[in-house]
């Protein structure tokens, strides 16, 4: 990716924080910075368990692929103590009424999300599973919506046999 296209996706994923500064100086420092959510981009918060089933695999490379093909949008990978948690960037569309609240909550305005400095595209810690091509390059929530079912009816099959 040139310079000049990750520097002006950076700029716009810094753009509606109260001191952007701090998140280039997070950025440099720690490679992750909290981003505010809701204006320019909502996230989806995805559990392993349901982004796995819906790829059918658990391997970082297969997983990687699958939400490229299926999303094709920008995907964060957070590690946490619970867990491996996967962030959808969506569109802040107030007129797109989210049903998957209680499997994969949306996250908007009032929520910081950890957001990785472009090019950091694998572990240790939070990464890009999927990068941002663009600025304003964002999953479609009804991709995401679609990966959801999917992997919901995955785990549902698996708990049937």
């Amino acid at each position: 990716m040139q310079q000049t296209t990750e520097r002006a996706i950076a700029e716009w994923l810094t753009r509606d924080h109260p001191m952007p500064e701090q998140v280039w100086t997070e950025w440099a420092t720690m490679g992750v910075a909290l981003v505010p959510l809701g204006k320019r981009f909502a996230a989806v918060r995805m559990t392993a368990e349901v982004v796995h089933a819906a790829v059918d695999s658990d391997d970082p490379a297969q997983v990687a692929s699958g939400l490229e093909e299926l999303l094709r949008g920008p995907v964060v990978h957070d590690r946490r103590v619970a867990g491996v948690t996967y962030y959808a960037l969506v569109q802040c569309d107030a007129g797109f009424a989210w049903g998957h609240n209680e499997v994969a909550p949306r996250l908007g305005a009032g929520v910081y999300l950890g957001v990785p400095r472009i090019g950091r595209c694998e572990p240790p810690g939070t990464y890009w599973v999927v990068a941002p091509r663009h600025e304003g390059h964002l999953c479609s929530p009804q991709a995401v919506a679609d990966l959801i079912d999917a992997g919901q009816q995955r785990i549902i099959q698996g708990a049937e046999l």
